[in-house]
């Protein structure tokens, strides 16, 4: 599972991305998380499972998720307050409850 969170400059995202990493490996997980930018996303999107979009671009979020949708790519709007998430473990969850929707929907568009 690859996780992009994604911010304005590169920094905050860098942080989320670390330490979502570090609770993925600590349940035993294979996710793997980077940072990107809101000016590299055109780049950065193909190689993702997940977009964490940071909080401070809610502006952007329809135009991210109408690019992801194309993907079959999930995206979470993070909280504003996700960067007290030191362990990184509330993010994983939100990740976790993202491609669980993204799975249960795609089971259902089979269905029909």
């Amino acid at each position: 599972m690859r996780i992009l969170v994604v911010c304005g400059a590169g920094a905050s995202s860098t942080f989320v991305a670390q330490r979502v990493r570090s609770a993925a490996e600590h349940q035993g997980l294979s996710y793997t998380a980077f940072a990107g930018t809101e000016s590299s996303l055109a780049t950065d999107i193909d190689a993702a499972d997940v977009i964490l979009v940071g909080p401070h671009l809610s502006h952007a979020l329809a135009r991210i998720e109408a690019d992801a949708a194309r993907r079959g790519t999930a995206v979470v709007l993070l909280p504003s307050d996700i960067f007290t998430d030191r362990e990184g473990t509330r993010t994983l969850a939100l990740v976790q409850e993202a491609l669980a929707s993204r799975f249960d929907h795609l089971a259902r568009q089979e269905q029909d």
